[in-house]
């Protein structure tokens, strides 16, 4: 993987990560964490929703869309597991 992949790479994941925690804890988690969230989110994306018949475009938005609902799907149950524990 080059720079500009990894650049592209921590951009999406950033912006995914920005954007789900937008959507479910109201707020940003700081650079480091929205880059998280969204590289795991872009993973749980990539294992479930191709199975379930979800499959965007290629392209920078589509990426960026696939990663935050991966993301959200991520903080949902990570929220869940907390408050089980």
């Amino acid at each position: 993987m080059g720079v500009p992949s990894l650049l592209v790479f921590l951009f999406v994941g950033t912006v995914a990560g920005w954007l789900a925690g937008l959507v479910v804890a109201g707020g940003g988690f700081g650079f480091i964490r929205n880059a998280v969230v969204g590289v795991v989110g872009a993973f749980v994306a990539g294992l479930i929703l191709p199975s379930v018949g979800l499959v965007f475009g290629g392209g920078i938005l589509s990426a960026i869309l696939h990663a935050t609902i991966g993301a959200i799907i991520f903080l949902v149950v990570l929220g869940l597991l907390r408050r089980a524990a």
